[in-house]
């Protein structure tokens, strides 16, 4: 069976993945239909379009501050290979969301800081190793705080360490008025790693891990590790089941930004060698944990395409091409080898490759003006597909509508980008780069409750209906639309359709509450009428799908609505007309003002329709964004169907309501069934549902 296509499984199969919501003590609104509305659709079952790829679905993931290793990685300690030394005191935690993301609990000295300095000499790793002198009067050493522990599972350690004869060295978990679980560690004169297993078996959120030494003489510590023993290959095993629940066909990463200041040799190899490194884009550490193999591993175990950003900012194509034989050469080839001694023989196939990301941008480091950066995106390109030539390449794309945005250079009085222009990025990779590359990635973060000013180049506060801010993601794919329409006159050769659009890059709101849902259910349906050229899109932040601390998890709303059309949507989009077209743009057409505001002929509601894989399915999915019921009149052309549907209402109380973490559910999926032979619908507020009409 086509594992993308969820139409023919079973009812139980189905439920699967909404059973949390579905169970849930969520309300969901009554309401009655409104009967006077006037809205009529037609389906147009024969005009198909081409069919949706799996990996619309797909999810973007960077390495920003500590959004990796604090969520999918099961470490349990920060800053285990000691980049910030120790501290006599901990510090205040920043309040600010950037701050937070990049927030690393610190080593706080036990018995006095003087007696502690910080080996620059012969480090284990990095530029130092804190040393703690002992006097025989007193425990030392070093405690990090504010530990989230889970019960029922033993926790695996690693201390890296070495001693003068004589010191004793313990590790000790602590908790609670009192309770702790230690282990004695032996500790040699030369650096050795010890292993070491505690099992404090508890909940808590307010642990402290403590390395003591006793005695007379030093002790130094290179690089300590905690993990729970239940870990898939350092992952969270609840975070991997949740996102192979997900089915996720592609995802990008490691960045993002990140990505041009990164350097991916210091993420191979023994994980306790791989120094911590300053990232300068975050301004945070990187622990270097989480690396090419660690990431492409979790592909595996997920069951999901890899698609592996390359550093062309500080990067040089000769790296990206190293690291191309890394991942896909063999253990014969230079890199190959490398990869082999690190513990992976056979090589992981990496078929997707972004080559640099948001280039165009002036705040990327290594950023360049066009006609320099494309005879740089060349070189690398030449030099990977002497590697392997059947990798298929993602260009960074900067549309016209995405620089004037806000993601361009603005100049003064001309903050409109126009397509053919010497600050159109898109033209100069179609112009200079032709052939080297398969696709153009293009990236939209549209702000809510705000619009671009063409003249001023300024973002101003605007009041919007729900229905407005819903369609706000979905009005910004659709000036890429606009945009695309105007590079086929310039490059008439996209009209043959092998170069696609990947938008890999995509949010908007990232509260995860039920009018969230509404905006990525609209976006789906106008990523669904231009299939023709948008094979790809990049969810951000892929961990959004889920709903998680440092020991619990489960799928976010968001998450949610990508399942609800994963698993219950079509394939092959069909047309959808009507007699209510959405009201013509208020705005001046430009930036993010499309040449049509979106959402089709069904206003106020957003009506997409698409055939399963064998045509005998017929999925209609809505879109009502609004606080009020409607129905509309439905007639289906070219479909003759049964006289009993089945239909999965996605709504909740108020568009605010959430499934949080802690706390009852706001927000659930029912399912009925319906009489398919009515030739009407009856919407609830504020919902997404989706119904089947089987083939006579």
């Amino acid at each position: 069976m086509n594992k993308n296509n969820a139409l023919s499984l079973s009812r139980r199969n189905l439920l699967v993945g909404s059973a949390t919501l579905a169970t849930a003590a969520w309300i969901s609104p009554t309401f009655a239909a409104s009967s006077s509305s006037g809205i009529r659709a037609m389906i147009h079952a024969q005009n198909t379009r081409a069919p949706i790829s799996p990996m619309i679905y797909g999810g973007f993931i960077e390495h920003i501050g500590n959004l990796i290793n604090h969520s999918l990685w099961s470490e349990t300690l920060d800053d285990r290979k000691f980049y910030f030394g120790v501290l006599a005191k901990p510090e205040e935690k920043p309040t600010d969301r950037r701050g937070a993301m990049s927030y690393m609990q610190k080593w706080i000295a036990v018995g006095p800081l003087s007696a502690i300095s910080l080996d620059t000499e012969t480090p284990y790793v990095g530029e130092h190793s804190p040393v703690i002198t002992l006097d025989g009067t007193q425990p030392r050493g070093m405690v990090q705080h504010e530990l989230a522990l889970k019960s029922g599972v033993p926790y695996n350690g690693r201390l890296v360490v070495r001693a003068d004869r004589g010191v004793k060295v313990t590790v000790r978990l602590s908790w609670g008025d009192g309770q702790s679980v230690s282990q004695r560690v032996s500790a040699p004169r030369t650096w050795k790693t010890r292993h070491f297993r505690l099992n404090p078996n508890v909940d808590t959120t307010n642990a402290r891990f403590e390395i003591i030494g006793e005695g007379k003489g030093t002790f130094s510590v290179g690089a300590v590790s905690l993990m729970p023993a239940d870990n898939i290959k350092g992952f969270r095993p609840d975070m991997v089941a949740l996102m192979k629940e997900m089915n996720c066909q592609i995802l990008r990463m490691p960045g993002g930004n990140f990505i041009s200041a990164h350097d991916w040799e210091y993420t191979i190899g023994d994980p306790d060698k791989r120094p911590p490194i300053h990232d300068p884009v975050w301004d945070a550490v990187q622990p270097n944990d989480v690396g090419v193999d660690e990431l492409l591993q979790f592909c595996e175990l997920i069951e999901c395409e890899p698609f592996w950003c390359v550093n062309t900012g500080f990067g040089d194509p000769r790296s990206g091409a190293q690291l191309l034989e890394y991942t896909n050469g063999s253990d014969k080839t230079e890199w190959g080898a490398k990869r082999a001694a690190n513990g992976r023989k056979e090589p992981y196939g990496v078929k997707y490759w972004a080559v640099g990301n948001e280039m165009y941008g002036h705040w990327q480091r290594g950023h360049m003006a066009r006609d320099q950066y494309t005879v740089k995106h060349n070189m690398f390109v030449d030099l990977m597909r002497k590697v392997d030539p059947d990798i298929y390449i993602v260009a960074p794309g900067g549309f016209v509508d995405e620089l004037t945005t806000g993601q361009g250079s603005h100049l003064p009085g001309q903050p409109e980008i126009t397509v053919g222009s010497e600050r159109d990025w898109a033209y100069g990779m179609f112009r200079d780069s032709w052939g080297k590359f398969d696709a153009v990635g293009t990236h939209a973060y549209p702000p809510a409750n705000k619009r671009f000013d063409l003249e001023t180049g300024e973002l101003y506060d605007v009041e919007q209906t729900l229905n407005e801010w819903a369609h706000q993601m979905p009005d910004r794919i659709r000036t890429m639309v606009d945009a695309w329409e105007q590079y086929k006159q310039h490059f008439p050769k996209l009209e043959e359709g092998s170069v696609k659009v990947y938008f890999d890059e995509w949010a908007f709101h990232f509260e995860d509450d039920l009018k969230g849902t509404l905006a990525i259910a609209a976006a789906f349906h106008e990523f669904f009428r231009h299939t023709d050229f948008i094979e790809m899109a990049g969810y951000t932040m892929a961990t959004n799908w889920l709903n998680y601390d440092r020991t619990r998890s489960q799928i976010s709303l968001k998450g949610r609505m990508f399942q609800f059309y994963q698993q219950r949507f079509g394939t092959v989009p069909v047309e959808v007309s009507g007699n209510s077209p959405t009201p013509k743009p208020k705005y001046p057409i430009g930036g993010d003002q499309p040449t049509v505001n979106t959402g089709g002929d069904t206003y106020p509601l957003d009506v997409s329709a698409a055939l399963s894989d064998d045509g005998q399915t017929l999925t209609v999915a809505v879109v009502n964004a609004n606080e009020k019921p409607h129905s509309f009149s439905l007639s289906l052309d070219g479909f003759a169907h049964k006289g009993t549907g089945r239909c999965w209402k996605f709504t909740g109380s108020h568009p605010d309501a959430k499934n949080p973490l802690d706390g009852p559910a706001e927000v659930g999926i029912t399912e009925s069934t319906f009489n398919a032979s009515s030739g009407s619908l009856a919407i609830a507020p504020i919902s997404v549902e989706i119904y089947h009409f089987e083939r006579v």
